[in-house]
């Protein structure tokens, strides 16, 4: 799922806290802003992810019109990919049993036939998902 959720960036004395109103368990921090955006990236898609996977309700991401910015904060928009962010962060192969006919195993291990791959292509190809 793609998201994109507004994020308070607070200037401290010795970098910046970025903290999301919608998300109140999500914020972190960078001693940069370039590094406070980074890692807010980060933690808004892991985040997201964590609750895709535990299937709760995402909350809608508020206008920036109704959100208070404190004085010594701005606000910025961040985007979260959970799909590419699993692709890159979540490489664990599991193991799965499938069933097939002993003629089509045979056909196949006689064509060197990777099974692993070739389920992982069909699934991917299915679900719309690219590969890279």
């Amino acid at each position: 799922m793609k998201y994109i959720y507004p994020a308070l960036i607070i200037k401290e004395k010795d970098g910046f806290i970025v903290r999301f109103p919608d998300l109140d368990d999500t914020f972190t921090d960078g001693n940069t802003l370039d590094e406070a955006y980074k890692n807010a990236e980060d933690v808004l898609n892991l985040m997201l992810w964590d609750k895709e996977e535990d299937n709760c309700v995402i909350p809608k991401p508020s206008s920036i019109d109704d959100i208070e910015v404190p004085e010594n904060a701005t606000i910025a928009l961040i985007k979260a990919d959970t799909l590419e962010y699993r692709k890159a962060n979540d490489t664990k192969s599991i193991r799965k049993n499938v069933s097939i006919p002993s003629w089509l195993n045979t056909l196949a291990t006689s064509k060197n036939i990777n099974f692993s791959n070739l389920l992982q292509n069909a699934l991917m190809r299915e679900l719309g998902v690219d590969n890279k």
